[in-house]
């Protein structure tokens, strides 16, 4: 499966973004799904998951109340909507899929992910 993120830009802090990941070359419905991201300098963090289904979410505490995570199975297509956007959200953010499916299990450790979409930049100015 291929994944390809969009949506990223440069942003206002306080401003909103909506990310998408669209794949291809194969079906996203029965993995899990997540966003992680990568400042300048630090490590690759964990963002957001979703379940196969849509019914179980996660997200990282720094984002909690302002990002939300969906998917729309249909359309093969994962999504990150942004809100009350901060400096320190500046990141390349990517889309990952879990590499077993139906696994909710681990879902902050990006070794449980074997397809990455290439990453969209998010800045956020002061």
């Amino acid at each position: 499966v291929a994944l390809q993120a969009s949506g990223g830009g440069s942003v206002q802090a306080g401003d909103s973004l909506r990310l998408s990941c669209a794949a291809s070359g194969g079906t996203l419905s029965n993995y899990g799904m997540a966003w992680f991201r990568k400042a300048p300098g630090k490590e690759r963090e964990f963002v957001a998951f979703i379940w196969y289904s849509g019914t179980i979410t996660h997200s990282a505490d720094s984002v909690k109340g302002r990002f939300t995570i969906s998917r729309d199975n249909a359309k093969n297509t994962l999504y990150l909507e942004m809100n009350s956007l901060k400096p320190e959200d500046t990141a390349v953010y990517y889309c990952a899929k879990r590499t077993r499916p139906y696994v909710s299990s681990n879902y902050y450790n990006a070794r449980e992910y074997d397809s990455w979409g290439q990453g969209t930049q998010v800045t956020v100015s002061s």
